[in-house]
């Protein structure tokens, strides 16, 4: 399995391998600043509260993957996958080493709560969706499905050979707990960052 032994080869490239009973797979846990490629039929998975995963497809390949970045981008010349721009370069490149062509890429794209219900511009959950957006504009990937802003948590599932993402909306005390992360993460990035049941969503191909 060739995106196995790459997994170890990158810091940023997402470790946390398991077994997902439910999904009957091996499955991949994504945590903020990571990213995962693939070529076979793992399950990606994250939480994400302001944070935003961008599952990125080549249907035709078969080949997919996700990132999971924390801010937009960074005042400093760091290059992480934390920050979006560079959580994009690094999934899109990932697949491209794996055999995809940038032009059949197509998108799903999800997060960027706005867990601390700022109305300021400091909304740093919108500001990543934005960017998302724009990203996606800009390099003619199509995006075929999101689910972006709001003000509650959530937690994705990715299906590399089907496309399918099934989302479930997490309750206000997984919010706060997803909260509580990312402000601390938060803290480390930038000194500029600020300080009802479950729904599960199936989303087709």
């Amino acid at each position: 399995m060739t995106d196995l032994r790459a997994a170890d080869q990158h810091p940023e490239r997402a470790g946390n391998l398991y077994y997902d009973g439910h999904f009957k797979r091996s499955a991949v846990k994504l945590l903020p600043g990571e990213y995962y490629a693939t070529r076979d039929n793992r399950l990606l998975c994250t939480v994400l509260g302001s944070c935003v995963a961008a599952c990125l497809r080549d249907r035709q390949a078969k080949i997919a993957g996700m990132n999971h970045f924390l801010l937009a981008s960074t005042a400093d010349t760091e290059a992480s996958a934390r920050y979006g721009i560079h959580a994009m370069e690094l999934l899109i490149n990932q697949m491209l080493k794996l055999g995809a062509s940038r032009q059949r890429l197509e998108a799903k794209l999800f997060g960027g709560a706005n867990m601390m219900h700022s109305q300021s511009r400091n909304n740093i959950g919108a500001q990543n969706a934005r960017f998302a957006q724009k990203f996606m504009s800009d390099e003619g990937i199509p995006v075929v499905s999101h689910d972006l802003f709001g003000d509650y948590a959530r937690k994705i599932w990715f299906l590399p050979d089907t496309g399918k993402v099934m989302m479930r909306r997490l309750t206000k005390t997984r919010n706060d707990t997803v909260l509580r992360r990312e402000v601390d993460l938060g803290r480390k990035l930038s000194a500029e960052s600020p300080q009802a049941g479950d729904v599960e969503l199936f989303e087709q191909d």
